[in-house]
């Protein structure tokens, strides 16, 4: 694990299709939502609230589920790093503020008053997933 990144301030989230509660914690060694058949050695997270929503609402939609999904505050237990899938990969820098870490983040709370993406706007995205996925360019660097 790299040096932990300086700008990175909280409060934390996590968004996700999960169902959970404060005290639990998310561990490494699950499966991806992007990825089936993908165990990640990584528990990804963010400082944006933004970024969360994405993650909470395509793990949800990819999963088959209704809803929007959850997003959670979380805190790091140990290290973590920027995410190289979108830090200089795709966004120079880290401006949606994406980390990673190998240790448990504790899930402290839910937030519950969270705007969503448009219909239109979450299935543009999902139609992009497709579309890398189709092209074998939907790789997670974990």
């Amino acid at each position: 694990m790299s040096q932990q990144p300086e700008n990175a301030e909280g409060p934390f989230f996590h968004g996700t299709r999960a169902v959970l509660a404060p005290g639990d914690e998310l561990v490494p060694g699950h499966g991806s939502n992007f990825q089936e058949g993908r165990v990640l050695r990584h528990v990804y997270f963010t400082s944006l609230l933004e970024t969360a929503a994405w993650g909470a609402e395509l793990a949800t939609a990819l999963a088959g589920i209704e809803g929007r999904g959850h997003i959670y505050v979380v805190e790091p237990t140990g290290p973590f790093e920027d995410d190289p899938n979108v830090t200089d990969k795709k966004f120079p820098g880290n401006p949606t503020r994406s980390y990673r870490t190998r240790d448990p983040l504790r899930v402290v709370g839910e937030v519950e008053d969270w705007e969503g993406h448009s219909p239109e706007v979450l299935q543009t995205m999902l139609d992009n997933l497709a579309r890398l996925r189709e092209q074998g360019l939907d790789v997670i660097e974990d």
